[in-house]
């Protein structure tokens, strides 16, 4: 399984504005840092906002920032939240002569409940611990 462009961008994100915590940050300043697209991190953004994650700012002092404490921020729930919940392999929308007698799809929802299980014990903020990774997105303020 590999996570989409949009799930990186929102954990990216997410690591940001939480260890920028003592102000707004801003989508240039954040495409900037990690040399994303501008555009690709405004959809991203808009969404993790829509689900509360983040609390968004318009205007000339306009930001971002987290909405909820990185403790609150299940791994599990932000990435299926952002993946979406569709099976690993859609047997049921081709044409498929084995459909009836397949075990693939059982097992293949079997791996991906285990996948989101071990996702689900981790919080936004067990990942940001990492002292090294902290230190480079704290710099960022310095810089």
């Amino acid at each position: 399984m590999q996570l989409s462009r949009f799930t990186d961008y929102s954990l990216r994100v997410l690591f940001y504005v939480t260890l920028n915590s003592n102000r707004l940050a801003t989508l240039s300043e954040i495409a900037q840092f990690y040399d994303i697209s501008l555009e690709h991190l405004r959809k991203v953004v808009h969404a993790l906002g829509k689900s509360g994650h983040l609390e968004t700012f318009r205007g000339k002092n306009g930001g971002i920032r987290l909405a909820l404490a990185p403790e609150s921020i299940n791994l599990g729930t932000l990435i299926l939240l952002t993946e979406g919940a569709a099976p690993l392999v859609d047997c049921l929308r081709g044409p498929c002569r084995l459909v009836t007698s397949c075990t693939l799809q059982t097992v293949l929802e079997e791996a991906r409940q285990a996948f989101f299980d071990t996702l689900s014990k981790y919080t936004l903020a067990d990942l940001l611990t990492h002292k090294p990774l902290r230190d480079e997105l704290i710099a960022v303020e310095s810089a």
